[in-house]
């Protein structure tokens, strides 16, 4: 680490304590050449996700893009549900073992976290993300979250 006064690159670390929520570490440092002190920050870099599209194109990964998603297909969860859902997206993403990631993948992760939360938004998606064309294509979305998904409240209804 440089000094900020002099240059010098060597320093003693004399306290070390968590910054930002624990997302970074600040340090109290002196320099060994000119003895004055000064603080650094420590944080894990961004880590560059590439999305690759069905053409083969490869464009940055854009957080934006899920949000904008998530807000049409699940409008009625608040902003903050929204959030925690995308967090576990990117989580699942950082985790992935490439920083290119397929977008299929991706779309993908998304279906399986509307399943779980809301049948009908996972609905709305999947008729988006696979092309629906025609009500047979419909049937079977339909069938296959009634067989897998939570029960409809038009169900429980009838019971």
């Amino acid at each position: 680490m440089l000094c900020p006064y002099c240059g010098f690159d060597e320093s003693n670390v004399l306290e070390s304590r968590d910054a930002k929520e624990g997302k970074a570490t600040r340090r109290r440092r002196e320099c060994l050449k000119c003895s004055k002190r000064f603080t650094t920050y420590e944080e894990v870099g961004n880590v560059e996700l590439k999305v690759i599209k069905k053409n083969g194109t490869k464009e940055d990964y854009d957080r934006a893009k899920l949000e904008r998603c998530f807000e049409k297909a699940c409008w009625k969860l608040t902003k903050e549900e929204r959030s925690k859902l995308i967090d576990e997206i990117e989580m699942k993403l950082l985790n992935w073992e490439s920083v290119e990631i397929p977008s299929r993948e991706i779309g993908l992760m998304v279906m399986n976290k509307l399943k779980d939360v809301d049948p009908v938004a996972y609905f709305r998606f999947a008729t988006v993300y696979l092309d629906v064309n025609s009500v047979d294509e419909l049937k079977k979305i339909l069938i296959n979250l009634g067989k897998n998904g939570k029960k409809s409240k038009i169900a429980n209804k009838k019971n």
